[in-house]
This record gives structure tokens, C-alpha cells and sequence, in this order.
């Protein structure tokens, strides 16, 4: 566990840099849900849901990168992308896991981040 707390802010920038990549989805849409997931879908409507959700995982990734130098919303922003990170898994793993092939890398590192996360969370509130 100390290892984990004495490396967060280390282990909140890589990961909210890795996150971040996500705005390629606001970006091109169509290729980013190939690239992740194998499959695309079409229309207005999809194009604005798949940008809104490569904006708002890009914003959790830039959280990461803010709380990893603001240590007084460390708490805050890691509960936050553990949550939406531990949504997508699930996610994936119970309507969606047809698209495991190309999605398991995804799923992968998030559940190491959220690993690492709960652990942290675990060992500041035995410390508070």
C-alpha cells in the first residue's frame, strides 16, 4: 500500500494521460469506436454520443492529470475515475462482451487502474 500512495501522483498522470487519449473520439468518432470496440455505428446521433463520451472520458483523464498536483482533490477525483472506469467494465463485461477482442485492452488497464485506485482510497482513509 505505501508503495501505491508514495507513487500516485505518478500513477495518476500516466493514467490520466492514457485516459486522455480518449479525445480522438472527438475527433473522429467512427474510427475511434473501431479502434476500441471493432465495430462503428452511423448517424447524427451517434456522432454526438460518441464525441460526448470521448470529451467526458478525456475530462476524467485531465482530472487525473489536475489531482495528481493538487493533492487536496486527490480523494475526489480518484473516486471519480474509479467509478467511471469500473462502469465501462461492467459494462462491456455484461451487454457488451462481444466486443472483448478489440475492447480487453481497455478493460485490462482500466481494472489495473481501478485496482491501484481502490487501494489507495483503502490505505488514506485508514490513515484519516
Amino acid at each position: 500500500m505505501t508503495l501505491i500512495t508514495t507513487h500516485i501522483k505518478w500513477i495518476m498522470l500516466v493514467s490520466g494521460a492514457l485516459t486522455s487519449t480518449m479525445f480522438y473520439a472527438v475527433l473522429a468518432p467512427q474510427a475511434a469506436l473501431m479502434s476500441t470496440f471493432g465495430a462503428s455505428i452511423s448517424g447524427p446521433l451517434a456522432e454526438i454520443v460518441v464525441r460526448n463520451w470521448g470529451a467526458l472520458i478525456t475530462l476524467v483523464g485531465a482530472m487525473l492529470i489536475y489531482g495528481a498536483f493538487r493533492p487536496i482533490h486527490r480523494t475526489l477525483v480518484i473516486a471519480v475515475a474509479t467509478i467511471s472506469k469500473m462502469v465501462f467494465i461492467v459494462l462491456v463485461l455484461t451487454i457488451g462482451s462481444q466486443y472483448l477482442g478489440k475492447a480487453g485492452v481497455a478493460i485490462v488497464f482500466d481494472a489495473v487502474v481501478v485496482v491501484l485506485f481502490v487501494a489507495y482510497l483503502a490505505s488514506v482513509r485508514r490513515v484519516a
